[in-house]
């Protein structure tokens, strides 16, 4: 196993015409998730990846499977939980650059993990433990199973990766701050938004961030800078990766799994650490030109055209 993510997936819901969703009368649906996200990516680049998590037993839980399990990704440790519905949530795109999410999660399945759900061997499987601060805002059992998990990979070997990827609606500035801080001191790599580095370290420039996260205990900082690329940090190792210019941004909800999917492939297949940044690059820019989540995801294929092409809307899919 290459890597084991643990986290929340829900069905997503979107109009299929842009505009208020207050307007809207037709939907698509979809799976989607942080953590799954980043696995999928990794699968559809060929690496072996399993995810960790609860559904409910419905329809939607059947479908998220269905779906995550389709893409290749190890679903055997997702339990099934007849108390708990599977979450969803709401996307609408007002225009290219506002997007807007309307999650309905509380009190969802994934919301009641428990250590006791996290299989320790699993995790041992693993070269890389995948994590978000996404999970351990949604309850205290998701904040103690989270830990759990990070304790268990670091005590044998196995590296954490971890994506703040804050969701300020559901959790409180200081206790927010205080949990990222946490989980970043027990990961090999940390891979945050310049936003969310500000947010922790109160509004410093990206190589101050990158080096404040290192100096809390990882190993690798990778800062994201949206259009200006990455930027990142392991010990004198540094720099600036641009980012892969696209012609038009469909739909820019994604690129960040996308990206941590590119980093993370980089590194099973021995690239360096700048190597890897920028097949991340590459990864999220893709992820943008395609309406969802998971459908712009690349495999290896895609992925070598996109990256040797000087113009990715020449490409056949």
């Amino acid at each position: 196993m290459d890597v084991v993510g643990i986290g929340e997936t829900m069905v997503l819901f979107s109009p299929k015409a842009n505009g208020s969703i207050r307007y809207a009368r037709d939907f698509s649906s979809r799976c989607a998730g942080a953590e799954t996200n980043t696995l999928i990516g990794l699968s559809r680049l060929g690496h072996k990846t399993g995810w960790i998590s609860k559904i409910g037993k419905d329809e939607l839980g059947e479908f998220i499977i269905s779906t995550v399990r389709g893409e290749g990704v190890d679903t055997s440790k997702v339990l099934c939980d007849s108390s708990a519905p599977t979450g969803i949530f709401f996307k609408g795109v007002v225009n290219e650059k506002d997007t807007r999410m309307y999650y309905y999660r509380k009190g969802s399945a994934a919301s009641k993990i428990t250590p006791k759900d996290i299989d320790k061997q699993y995790i041992l499987k693993a070269k890389y433990l995948y994590i978000t601060g996404i999970t351990p805002a949604l309850s205290q059992s998701c904040y103690d199973s989270i830990f759990y998990a990070a304790e268990v990979a670091r005590e044998n070997g196995v590296k954490v990766v971890f994506d703040p990827n804050i969701r300020y609606k559901l959790w409180s500035g200081a206790y927010a701050r205080e949990t990222i801080l946490k989980l970043a001191g027990m990961s090999d790599i940390v891979l945050p938004g310049l936003s969310e580095g500000k947010f922790v370290f109160e509004d410093k420039n990206y190589e101050s961030i990158a080096q404040d996260f290192a100096d809390n205990g990882a190993s690798k900082v990778i800062i994201k800078l949206g259009e200006k690329g990455a930027y990142y940090l392991s010990g004198d190792d540094r720099g600036v990766v641009p980012s892969v210019k696209i012609s038009h941004v469909v739909d820019p909800v994604g690129a960040g799994d996308g990206f941590a999917a590119g980093v993370l492939s980089g590194l099973l297949d021995g690239l360096s650490l700048k190597e890897s940044v920028s097949r991340g690059c590459a990864v999220g820019s893709i992820v943008t030109t395609v309406n969802g989540d998971i459908e712009g995801l690349p495999d290896r294929e895609t992925l070598k055209y996109f990256v040797e092409s000087s113009n990715y809307n020449e490409i056949n899919r």
